[in-house]
């Protein structure tokens, strides 16, 4: 007998119908659902995004070009993420007060003032203690007997100035003598010596020796150009690095000095063309 004939037994009813409506309601559920998995996943990458491009530069970025005989403090493929510094100041610079006593036996007198870019977090009197005390070291340059320093305020009064400067700006200012830093480098320009905020917060990967070493290195090394010092080589494995020698590139074997004279003898390695 089959289900249409009229004489068989009545057919339960068919719960199909009550069916066609759940169905359709749990696939709605269900898309709602995958729409809100979307669109959390899209808000934690935007956010990782955001912190990315807030951090500083990709470590991908290739490195600074040489700079040839104007000077740099060199640098390296890996950029580090910086986390406690703005990549971008007002591009405007407030002057340390006050001078310093002269330092040097004998030779011209070189005067020199410093200055912090504003929006930096840096304080220009502190920045300026720290270059005070590296460039009246009797390890530095005035060690030759031929040369003495002594910071000013007074802009007419400065041979050159010493700037804190935060990586666009410093690139910024570099560009304009026909330097390339990428954001990444120091320079010195005539009588300009531009260091980078990066730098002087983060120093370098692998460079093997404290923060404070790598700051002490930069300041002479820039100001060594502007005192007409050129690059030099690494003298060879195991060796003390030469200021002049762009130690942010890497060291070549050498380790990480950071005076131009090393018991009471100016220590050089040969001269890099």
């Amino acid at each position: 007998m089959t289900p249409s004939s009229p004489h068989g037994p009545p057919r339960p009813p068919d719960p199909r119908p009550a069916l066609r409506g759940v169905r359709p309601a749990l696939l709605r559920m269900r898309r709602r659902r995958h729409r809100s998995v979307l669109l959390a996943l899209l808000v934690l990458a935007a956010a990782i995004g955001v912190t990315v491009s807030r951090g500083g530069e990709p470590s991908s970025e290739p490195p600074a070009t040489t700079q040839g005989g104007m000077g740099h403090g060199g640098g390296v493929a890996a950029h580090p993420t910086p986390t406690s510094y703005p990549s971008v100041g007002a591009g405007r610079f407030t002057v340390a007060d006050g001078e310093t006593p002269v330092h040097g036996a004998d030779g011209p007198l070189r005067r020199y003032r410093v200055v912090v870019e504003r929006g930096t977090g840096q304080d220009a009197d502190a920045f300026a203690a720290r270059v005070d005390e590296v460039l009246a070291d009797p390890r530095s340059w005035i060690a030759s007997d031929e040369l003495r320093v002594q910071r000013v305020a007074d802009a007419r009064s400065a041979d050159f100035t010493i700037y804190l400067a935060t990586p666009v700006t410093s690139e910024r200012m570099c560009a304009e003598g026909g330097l390339t830093t990428e954001r990444y480098t120091s320079c010195r320009l005539p009588g300009q010596v531009i260091i980078n905020l990066a730098r002087w917060m983060e120093a370098v990967p692998d460079y093997g020796a404290p923060l404070d070493t790598y700051r002490t290195y930069v300041i002479n090394h820039e100001v060594g150009h502007e005192f007409g010092e050129n690059h030099e080589a690494c003298p060879g494995p195991g060796e003390p690095a030469p200021v002049m020698q762009q130690q942010t590139y890497g060291l070549e074997g050498c380790v990480a000095n950071a005076w131009p004279y090393l018991d009471g003898r100016r220590y050089a390695g040969d001269i890099v063309p």
